[in-house]
């Protein structure tokens, strides 16, 4: 059976005044149905130590909608998928524990009440997608116009209907399509490419090039901070506050599709010129959580935070990964470690300094910019993975097919990209013990083992 992959198609809608009316109206209607959920569900583990299976989550919405005929306003399975999440959100949970008992700094983070719900999820069925006369059908609310900017491929599984904090309204349809359907084949290149990120310059390519980090958070802080003030001095729940609250969504919502624009262009363009790319795995979370607050010295240990989230590495791998995969080029991801203090020529060690930006090796007398020597030691990394996964057959890379598979067959034999005098070295030297035990992510990414 040929493996298939999901993926999500965001449209813009736009209802009408009373169709708007009718939506925010089961948003509100979801929110208070999740909320008598979730309390139902705590009062019954507080009081048997069970936790609410779905099954009777639903056998509770049944009772609870014959009840209550306002309910009838919402989609019978709309309804059901509170009652998911609500299960999913103690199952979540219970992970959490578990991972925080095996040694994990994570936040148990118990369900919480929520104060508005922002999206509504059709399982199965109440829409329909009309294509010809660019109309949504919903059921309870009839034909909705819509701004098909792209073909929907694939099977629809799911709809969700968001709400933005800007007060704009999205469908987005969940979609499965066949390796076979999904796939846009480009043509082999024998070129591959390494690429360091970091936030001074977002990104260095094994052959030199750099490109600029633009910084889009930073570029419209000033505003953002105006903006702020003006909604603090507005008067709670009046429409100047409202109007203030609309204005900094807006610009909040621009900078995000800014970041969108330059990710998806970059990514792009690197998966339509080389065949081969290596990338760092990186763990943006732990990376950020080192951010803490000193209260002895009343001071900040670093203020990195801000800027690797304003980046998006982690958006772009996962752009690279789906976009390699769906284009027939391969991306493995390695562990970073080291990459920058490794000389590339010599392949001696040469400590380092964050604020140091230049690598000089004083063993061979290189000179060359950190960022591009990381690059090119993350794609030997890569290269030397991709020899072991190739001495090793019966070791499968695939991984799970979609957006999160980042390892991606290609035509084409992988040891083009040595030369005869690197694949020979690379076999003669000795591994490191992290190069020999390198796993396959969950992901289906080729990474080294942590």
């Amino acid at each position: 059976m040929q493996a298939g992959s999901m993926r999500s198609f965001k449209f813009r809608i736009y209802p009408s005044k009373k169709q708007e009316l009718a939506l925010s109206n089961q948003l509100e209607l979801t929110k208070k149905l999740y909320n008598l959920l979730l309390k139902e569900a705590n009062r019954k583990y507080k009081k048997e130590k069970k936790s609410l299976t779905r099954f009777d989550m639903n056998k509770y919405i049944t009772i609870f909608k014959a009840e209550h005929a306002e309910y009838q306003a919402v989609h019978s399975q709309a309804l059901q998928n509170v009652s998911d999440r609500v299960s999913k959100a103690y199952s979540n949970f219970f992970k959490r524990i578990r991972r925080k008992k095996a040694g994990r700094y994570v936040k148990a983070g118990f369900p919480r009440f929520k104060r508005f719900m922002k999206s509504i999820t059709y399982p199965q069925s109440g829409f329909e997608l009309i294509e010809d006369s660019r109309r949504l059908g919903l059921s309870k609310l009839g034909g909705i116009p819509i701004r098909i900017h792209r073909k929907v491929t694939g099977k629809i599984k799911t709809l969700t209907i968001k709400r933005e904090l800007s007060g704009k309204w999205f469908a987005i349809f969940s979609c499965y399509s066949s390796a076979s359907t999904n796939a846009t084949k480009l043509p082999f290149c024998n070129k591959s490419v390494g690429i360091d990120v970091g936030i001074q310059k977002f990104a260095a390519f094994s052959n030199g090039e750099i490109v600029s980090n633009p910084k889009f958070y930073a570029e419209a802080e000033n505003k953002m901070k105006r903006i702020q003030r003006r909604l603090s001095r507005k008067e709670k729940r009046s429409m100047n506050r409202n109007k203030a609250r609309l204005t900094l969504a807006k610009l909040h919502e621009k900078i995000s599709g800014q970041r969108d624009d330059f990710l998806h262009k970059l990514s792009r363009k690197i998966v339509y010129e080389y065949s081969f790319i290596a990338a760092e795995k990186l763990n943006v979370s732990d990376m950020m959580r080192t951010n803490k607050f000193n209260h002895k010295n009343r001071a900040h240990y670093n203020s990195f935070s801000k800027h690797i989230s304003d980046a998006s590495w982690n958006k772009f791998i996962q752009m690279l990964s789906y976009k390699a995969e769906s284009a027939g080029r391969k991306l493995i991801c390695v562990d970073p470690r080291g990459t920058s203090q490794e000389c590339n020529n010599c392949h001696q060690i040469v400590k380092k300094e964050l604020s140091e930006r230049v690598h000089h090796c004083p063993f061979c007398n290189v000179t060359i910019d950190r960022d591009i020597n990381a690059a090119i030691n993350i794609l030997r990394k890569a290269e030397r993975l991709e020899l072991i996964s190739n001495d090793e057959p019966n070791k499968t890379t695939a991984g799970p097919a979609g957006s999160q598979a980042c390892a991606i067959s290609f035509k084409g034999n992988a040891t083009s990209f040595h030369s005869a005098e690197t694949a020979g070295r690379d076999r003669a030297d000795t591994l490191s013990h992290k190069d020999k035990a390198s796993t396959v992510c969950e992901a289906g990414t080729i990474c080294d083992a942590a």
